[in-house]
């Protein structure tokens, strides 16, 4: 082989070489283009504060607050109706009012879920705005059974859940790490709300009446809407309209833990709500004057407003799941322990803040549980269909508590006993969830 002919095959190894190299830096250019993005649905993307972060747990606040804040009132009304208007009804009777009211605010959220997914949060919004302060003004005016079971019942519940859904929905796309301390103080609006609502609406009821105290109420929810509606925002885009199939919420039943999850909050609603409807009318058996049993109401849930917080905290430190099983727990067991056994106003206004407590956190760490065995994209169907199948249990624990009050002449035991069980069940059964998703007693679920 000749000088010139080494040289040229010299040359042209050199040039493939170079652009073998040059390939070489193309692709590693490529691969940190690649690695540089995150996607929106990855947990490092989530930014875990900022102002339009926290401004949107301010607009939850405000959601919570005119929702559930509404809904955990409903012991105020069920005395209050027993002793005026609907007097000629039975307890259980009456209850319903209240029962509808809780189950169409969760039942909705299957729908509500899905076209939060699709459309985003700000004409949901608009519409709950309306149907909740429209059904409480029909309600102001109301004077027969079916007024307030369609006003109130249905209408304004109704309204209540197109506004407590986007509220949980959108905070859980700004937060991961913190996700279930900033759900807690979204959450604690609801306690706030009733704290406020129910010694409010007694006032006014004495210094303007029923009509008008419902109607100042329903100009505080619209205001406390108007702030919501403008701060209130998801991370995410909307998915788009897809078409409506029923295998979009019976395939989130596939999962285990979300269906022993949907069990246990399932049974926690049964029993939960009992204390918060006939806790007054209870105090009131056992010697306490009208208006002190009416802030029992109060105080459990000027309790939870710290049980929404401070178990959200502990549970993204020491587990979720982990707290919400205590929580459950401590629920059933201050029920057996200390309402049933509890005759003096000492010990039930104790029993009320204590309770307050342990239940108020169920509200924060159960979004919070979807969200972690969950793909944040389907976070508002999954949520909604764990609320539909629980809104069946607040729809019916309140009526079957008020049948075997009846059946035994007005005696609280047999329903002191029935919402114990259901608590312990589904302290149990939030117990086999976590131990399905694995980790050993100490691990951090």
């Amino acid at each position: 082989m000749t000088d010139e002919e080494k040289q040229e095959i010299s040359s042209i190894a050199s040039v493939k070489d170079a652009e073998v190299t040059e390939e070489s830096g193309d692709n590693v250019d490529k691969l940190e283009r690649h690695e540089s993005y995150i996607s929106v649905h990855d947990p490092r993307s989530f930014p875990d504060g900022g102002l339009q972060a926290w401004l949107c747990v301010f607009g939850g606040f405000c959601c919570l607050f005119c929702s559930f804040g509404w809904v955990n009132v409903i012991g105020i009304f069920q005395g209050y109706y027993q002793s005026n208007q609907l007097k000629a009804y039975s307890p259980s009777t009456v209850s319903w009012i209240s029962s509808l009211e809780t189950f169409f605010m969760f039942f909705c959220g299957i729908f509500v879920g899905r076209l939060f997914d699709a459309y985003g949060p700000r004409y949901i919004l608009l519409a709950g705005t309306f149907l909740h302060v429209f059904g409480l003004m029909m309600a102001s005016i109301s004077t027969e059974y079916w007024h307030f079971l369609l006003a109130q019942g249905i209408c304004s519940a109704i309204g209540a859940s197109m506004i407590f859904y986007p509220a949980m929905s959108c905070v859980s796309t700004w937060f991961f790490k913190k996700r279930a301390f900033a759900l807690g103080i979204m959450a604690s609006g609801s306690s706030l709300g009733g704290v406020i609502f129910p010694i409010m609406i007694r006032r006014l009821i004495i210094l303007v009446g029923f009509g008008w105290s419902m109607r100042i109420t329903a100009f505080l929810i619209l205001g406390m809407m108007v702030m919501a509606n403008l701060t209130l925002k998801s991370r995410l885009q909307p998915k788009g309209s897809t078409p409506w199939k029923i295998t979009d919420f019976t395939r989130q039943f596939s999962d285990l833990p979300y269906c022993l999850l949907v069990g246990a909050s399932f049974l926690f609603f049964f029993g939960m709500f009992l204390p918060f409807n006939f806790l007054p009318l209870y105090g009131q058996k056992h010697g306490m004057s009208p208006d002190l049993s009416n802030y029992l109401i109060s105080i459990l849930n000027a309790a939870s407003i710290f049980g929404r917080i401070i178990p959200g905290y502990m549970g993204d430190k020491l587990g979720r799941f982990n707290m919400m099983i205590f929580i459950a727990y401590l629920s059933a067991i201050l029920v057996f322990a200390l309402w049933i056994p509890s005759t003096g106003s000492i010990a039930i206004i104790f029993f009320a803040a204590l309770y307050g407590f342990s239940t108020g956190a169920f509200v924060s760490l159960a979004p919070a549980l979807v969200a972690q065995i969950s793909d944040i994209r389907e976070f508002g169907a999954r949520s909604g269909a764990l609320f539909a199948v629980v809104s069946f249990g607040a729809l019916t624990g309140n009526p079957i508590a008020g049948a075997i009050m009846s059946k035994y002449n007005g005696g609280y035991l047999g329903a002191q006993i029935f919402a114990g069980a259901m608590l312990m069940a589904a302290s149990t059964a939030f117990l086999l969830a976590r131990f399905r998703l694995g980790g050993g007693i100490r691990a951090v679920v």
